[in-house]
């Protein structure tokens, strides 16, 4: 009888350790919540914009709706209704509040501070709601520059804390121009978002893998999981 070859499987050897699903990271995207102007002007990135009563109101909700979850890290734009946004969320989970300017408004340029209703008025405003893929605010960014830096700014925290979830205190337009990436959504399509005060949109990411929308301008965070 021959002998067996050394490399000849016997069948005893222990199985292969198996695989578990690869690891999931949530980036949990929250608007400020509600200042003096939002609403009646273009505030873009002057200083010195703080949250009113009922934002502050908005920011200690959201941070409530929160609990339950384990959030690695909070990031957050560093104007000032973002921090203030993000101060409930810090301390509900223990954390500190990262600056990240990749998270911050849009530059609006010479618009900045502008009221809305003027702004209504200008022939450039339609291009802004219909083709906002084609427009620079003027000694500003285009949207295209801010959707980019966004999503530049959650795939590098997403990539420092993979397999976890982490909220990211930003604007409505940011905000808008990422779900619209993630969700494979031509840019001039982003404005038929609706991004309101202290919401939460969740976008999920996997490696290899599409990213994956769980919810968008949320008020209630009843349900973060894919179908």
């Amino acid at each position: 009888m021959s002998d067996q070859h050394a490399d000849t499987p016997t069948g005893n050897e222990p199985d292969a350790p198996r695989q578990g699903p690869p690891p999931v990271t949530t980036i949990l995207l929250v608007r400020h919540g509600q200042t003096p102007t939002t609403g009646k002007v273009l505030p873009g990135r002057a200083p010195g914009l703080h949250l009113a009563d009922s934002g502050r109101a908005q920011a200690e909700a959201v941070a409530a709706r929160l609990e339950g979850l384990e959030v690695a890290a909070l990031y957050c734009s560093p104007l000032e209704r973002t921090v203030e946004t993000a101060a409930p969320i810090a301390e509900a989970f223990g954390l500190e509040a990262i600056h990240d300017a990749g998270l911050l408004e849009c530059d609006f340029g010479e618009w900045t501070g502008a009221e809305l209703t003027d702004l209504y008025k200008l022939p450039e405003w339609s291009t802004v709601q219909r083709a906002p893929s084609t427009f620079r605010f003027p000694g500003g960014e285009s949207f295209p520059e801010m959707q980019l830096r966004i999503i530049t700014a959650i795939e590098r925290i997403r990539t420092a804390h993979e397999g976890s979830t982490v909220v990211c205190v930003s604007h409505a337009d940011p905000i808008k121009a990422a779900v619209a990436y993630a969700l494979g959504t031509h840019l001039d399509l982003f404005q038929r978002v609706v991004v309101s005060p202290c919401s939460v949109s969740a976008i999920a990411f996997s490696p290899g893998e599409a990213p994956v929308v769980l919810t968008v301008n949320s008020q209630s965070l009843s349900e973060l999981k894919p179908s």
